[in-house]
């Protein structure tokens, strides 16, 4: 199984390949031809990739302090475990099984998208002060790194909850073109990296 960081490089990579069709094909077409929902794909599935990313690292890292190969933070300290686990720990399943298990099923109702949130799942294994740290890794201010992600993923959520439909305008969509795709894709590229580089 990938680590985590090289799992979401991988789904990075399959985004800017996506991302080459769309230029490619936009060469060829003429201005009536709209292939933007292209650009609005690659925006849900670069979200959807810092989701899975924090998911993963989440969970791969909560199994290492419960083994013992890295600290443990008081949020992980506090995290609850069901009974059914508890009861299925006699019949000697591994405790790092159960709780990977019990990870999966906790965490596959929440979404690791807003700062908030995430910051929560990375105190599950980390003690660094999360968005400081990024901000520094990135050279940004901590209000426009989460600020940034936040537009980023309120976005994400009007493409795919509302068809990306402007109210104001019945039936146009949203503005959107490659070079806010392509900077959208360098910002979670770096925010992840350095959320892995500062919690590893």
């Amino acid at each position: 199984m990938l680590h985590p960081i090289d799992q979401f490089r991988n789904n990075i990579a399959r985004i800017r390949a996506i991302h080459g069709y769309y230029l490619a094909f936009s060469q060829h077409l003429t201005a009536v031809a709209d292939i933007s929902d292209i650009l609005r794909a690659e925006l849900v599935m670069l979200v959807s990739s810092l989701d899975h990313y924090v998911h993963e690292a989440t969970r791969v890292r909560m199994v290492e302090a419960y083994d013992g190969t890295r600290p443990h933070t008081s949020a992980f300290l506090k995290y609850g475990v069901s009974i059914e686990s508890m009861l299925q720990s006699t019949k000697g399943i591994s405790g790092s099984a159960l709780l990977d298990a019990e990870i999966r099923t906790r965490h596959s109702f929440l979404a690791f998208q807003q700062p908030d949130k995430i910051a929560d799942a990375i105190r599950l294994y980390s003690p660094v002060e999360l968005w400081p740290q990024v901000a520094a890794e990135l050279g940004e201010k901590i209000e426009d790194v989460k600020l940034r992600l936040k537009l980023l993923v309120e976005r994400r959520n009007k493409i795919a909850h509302e068809a990306d439909l402007d109210p104001s305008f019945p039936g146009t969509r949203w503005p959107i073109n490659p070079k806010m795709v392509e900077d959208s894709i360098d910002f979670i590229s770096g925010v992840c990296e350095a959320i892995d580089k500062t919690t590893s």
